[in-house]
């Protein structure tokens, strides 16, 4: 049963002391308000955490949907108790709504693709795209944008045409729950043994198209508002459901944002055409504000780069900056000593301009 959940050799190595301790393996299934379904070789059991992993447990590090745990199986009781979290091989983290510090949350884990699905309504959205791109790469897992609804939608080539611009390589695949389009070509992703993590906002489709993959109804589905084409929630906890052809998918409910969380890899390919452009500035530390020889002034100027992506850019770059700063004192001192200077030279750039007037 476990292979059929992706075990592996390596995960078997991984697992000696584990089992040295009289300990077995299983894979988190359903996450529910700190309850816990799991698969191991015995079936699927309930369980819950192990004092002292409930106690120690950093933030971030306790289970989610797909990890691997080293558990304390009761078989007869259909119960068990995770003691252990393994390492995972990826992990898709936002940054937690809520005031105070920033938190981390980890919506999946040891994903080897992240299905970033969006309706092709009137939400269709490129900068949502671009923020679950960046967050996608930074995960470790293939990034594949779906675009849902297509049979919905008059324009399709067009839109599908506008996200690609922004995909930097990432597949983008049109499909219809309805008609099957695009599903077949959906299914090239999701191989035997594989596990993706389908991730968008509230009803664009998520639970419908897991309905269709798995052949029969799986997920509660919900119709969207007419009168925004947004949706509401549906799913309401994180399910891994086997389907036929022997992958694994992870169904997540909707996000209403998407915090960016650490995610300065991911940033760097995602917008791997900005980097590009920073990279042929003159100077080093060019603002990309009136400095000659700017590239990516240029790149605005002729057309080349789209304004309202390279503000998208600057938003999410100062959305991790601000993260960073408030975490860390230091930082956030080094960058008001940056922008106070800079404040300084704009005022006497400002005074040398009136003067010469």
């Amino acid at each position: 049963m476990l292979k059929q959940f992706g075990w592996s050799d390596a995960l078997q190595q991984q697992f000696a002391m584990h089992a040295a301790a009289g300990l077995v393996p299983a894979r988190v299934v359903v996450q529910q308000r700190g309850l816990y379904e799991i698969a191991t070789e015995a079936g699927e059991l309930h369980a819950t955490l192990a004092g002292r992993l409930a106690y120690e447990a950093e933030e971030g590090d306790y289970p989610v949907t797909g990890d691997w745990v080293a558990v304390l199986a009761r078989p007869d009781e259909g119960g068990a108790t995770i003691q252990h979290v393994l390492p995972r091989s990826s992990s898709f983290v936002r940054r937690a709504s809520g005031p105070g510090m920033a938190r981390q949350q980890v919506v999946a884990a040891n994903v080897d693709v992240a299905l970033l699905a969006a309706s092709m309504n009137a939400d269709l959205n490129p900068r949502r795209i671009e923020r679950y791109l960046a967050t996608a790469w930074e995960s470790g897992a293939q990034p594949v944008v779906v675009l849902t609804k297509a049979d919905m939608c008059a324009d399709a080539e067009e839109r599908i045409g506008e996200i690609e611009a922004v995909a930097m390589g990432a597949p983008v695949v049109a499909v219809s729950a309805v008609t099957g389009a695009g599903l077949d070509e959906l299914r090239a992703y999701l191989s035997p043994g594989r596990t993706a993590v389908l991730l968008g906002s509230s009803g664009v489709g998520k639970s419908t198209l897991v309905n269709a993959l798995a052949g029969r109804l799986q997920m509660a589905t919900q119709a969207i508002r007419e009168d925004d084409a947004r949706g509401r929630h549906t799913t309401t906890h994180r399910e891994l459901v086997l389907l036929p052809g022997g992958a694994l998918i992870l169904d997540t409910p909707g996000m209403r944002e998407l915090g960016l969380w650490d995610a300065g890899d991911g940033m760097s390919t995602a917008f791997s055409d900005i980097e590009a452009l920073a990279a042929q500035c003159r100077f080093h530390d060019c603002r990309h504000e009136s400095e000659p020889g700017c590239a990516v002034a240029a790149a605005l100027e002729g057309g080349t780069l789209d304004a309202a992506r390279w503000r998208a850019w600057g938003k999410l770059q100062r959305e991790l900056a601000f993260q960073h700063n408030k975490d860390d004192p230091r930082a956030h001192a080094a960058s008001r000593k940056v922008w106070v200077q800079r404040s300084k030279r704009n005022r006497a750039e400002t005074k040398h301009r009136q003067r010469y007037e």
